[in-house]
């Protein structure tokens, strides 16, 4: 029940589904998904399953070590699994979709990845890129003066709003199985989120940086090292679905709306470097 499951059990809940999960308790233990007689019997009874446990590094994805006999053991008539477009790697920038071959860094989440393809016919895979939504995005980043500017030129990816998410979730309820790219319309370098995003906040933006003088960490940087753009025309054509959030400018703009996040700094705004 991390981010984006816990905004599919809120909507879902609100047109009076009965939503049950587990979460990590806040030592690391998961607990309640180690409960394994409450887990059987939430399994068993469920008419749908989500997955959205990530795989563990070097070992099976821990889902399917624990349940999953039990899940294709079920009658559920819907079973699905949030996964990454991470699995696609590094294409220099070309369009993915869906039948792109699996050659992402870490081993793990591609076998996940392919490990519930094949769990059972019932499944659904939802390949997602960057997540972003209300007290989660750019303009937090920004706000918490933690936003960068990276000097990569033509380095692009893509993202996708949580609602959209939920949304394409709901939409394959009644689509057919199989692996789905749930991604905006618009692909585009992540030096122009961060600016859309001071804008908004009436912020300057952060100074230009080669990636080696950034201070990233090991994921930021892993993250920069790959390049593409995601297309989403299965999920519209075989679910109906269509984001809501076409381009991260109504995506950003939605989340000002929202929750609008609370500036770090009380400095005077320096002023904008060039924007041509």
């Amino acid at each position: 029940m991390g981010f984006t499951a816990s905004h599919l059990a809120e909507h879902l809940r609100s047109a009076d589904w009965q939503v049950r999960g587990t979460r990590r308790e806040a030592d690391g233990v998961n607990s309640a998904f180690n409960d394994r007689p409450r887990v059987l019997n939430a399994i068993a009874a469920a008419t749908h399953i989500l997955s959205s446990v990530p795989p563990e590094p070097a070992s099976r994805d821990p889902v399917i070590e624990s349940y999953g006999d039990a899940i294709s053991a079920a009658s559920a008539q819907w079973i699905g699994y949030l996964s990454s477009t991470g699995v696609y790697g590094d294409s220099n920038g070309g369009w993915v979709d869906e039948t792109a071959p699996i050659l992402g860094r870490r081993a793990a989440r591609n076998a996940a990845d392919q490990s519930w393809q094949a769990l059972d016919e019932r499944v659904r895979v939802f390949r997602l890129p960057g997540i972003y939504g209300s007290g989660r995005s750019a303009l937090d980043r920004v706000a918490e003066g933690k936003a960068h500017r990276i000097d990569l030129p033509d380095q692009v990816f893509s993202r996708v709003h949580v609602d959209d998410i939920v949304s394409g979730i709901e939409a394959s309820f009644l689509g057919p199985a199989g692996v789905y790219n749930l991604a905006d319309d618009y692909p585009c370098d992540q030096n122009a989120v961060i600016e859309t995003a001071c804008d908004l906040l009436g912020m300057p933006f952060p100074p230009m940086q080669p990636i080696e003088q950034a201070n990233l960490s090991p994921a930021a940087r892993a993250f920069y090292a790959e390049n593409r753009r995601v297309a989403n025309g299965k999920a519209k054509r075989l679910l109906g679905w269509q984001p809501r959030y076409r381009t991260y400018r109504e995506g950003l703009a939605a989340c000002m709306e929202t929750s609008r996040p609370t500036i770090a700094s009380a400095a005077p705004l320096a002023a904008k470097p060039d924007q041509t």
